[in-house]
């Protein structure tokens, strides 16, 4: 008989997760995902043929986007009564994010929800990219690398000393690093990821794709 209330809890967990629509500016913190290139391009840019993925680039970890997180689940496609962006404003953000396209849906879905401008959006986007500094070496990976995932994560922690172990975790997708979450205040201060958020993959021998 317990299979049945647990059974409801996870459904309404999922629901909030999903939840779209919501009024702008209420959510607990940021989740700022910076995506390993050469796997979001193994994964799908090349299939796209997407200018970003093309050789010589050398970008390492790109600028995913910056989310507004409930300390369980989060917000999407918000209401809000302010302008998108114009195309000067997300072309100016392809330096961090790798391309203006992946702005402009960043700031669809995510970016609305933060209940700030187009423009202060992205500037605090920039800001929290900023505030993290990615290991310089990750430049230097010319093959691919079979490594654990948590030595990702321990690289983070070494080049920045006021990140901790539960305000970061690594992802992984088809075998693959994806990506490092980071969980950040309103104000951009590091912050304990939610329950929901912590979800570091456990893979031993994921790949790290060789950067272009």
């Amino acid at each position: 008989m317990r299979l049945i209330p647990l059974a409801i809890a996870a459904l309404c967990w999922a629901g909030a997760a999903r939840a779209e629509g919501e009024r702008a500016g209420d959510f607990d913190y940021y989740v700022m995902s910076l995506s390993w290139s050469a796997a979001w391009c193994a994964l799908e840019g090349d299939s796209r043929h997407d200018p970003q993925c093309d050789e010589g680039r050398g970008l390492t970890f790109v600028l995913h986007g910056l989310w507004p997180q409930h300390e369980t689940g989060w917000p999407s496609f918000c209401r809000t009564g302010e302008r998108d962006p114009t195309r000067a404003e997300t072309a100016a953000m392809a330096d961090i994010m790798g391309g203006a396209g992946l702005a402009f849906y960043e700031w669809k879905k995510h970016g609305r929800c933060s209940g700030l401008s187009a423009s202060d959006y992205y500037r605090t986007a920039r800001k929290a990219y900023g505030r993290v500094k990615v290991p310089d070496f990750f430049a230097d990976v010319s093959d691919p690398l079979e490594v654990p995932a948590s030595v990702i994560e321990d690289a983070f922690l070494e080049a920045n000393p006021g990140l901790a172990r539960d305000e970061i975790t690594i992802t992984c997708a088809d075998g693959l690093i994806q990506e490092a979450r980071i969980c950040l205040t309103t104000d951009l201060e590091f912050r304990r990821c939610g329950t929901d958020v912590i979800r570091d993959c456990r893979l031993k021998d994921a790949v790290l794709e060789a950067v272009r």
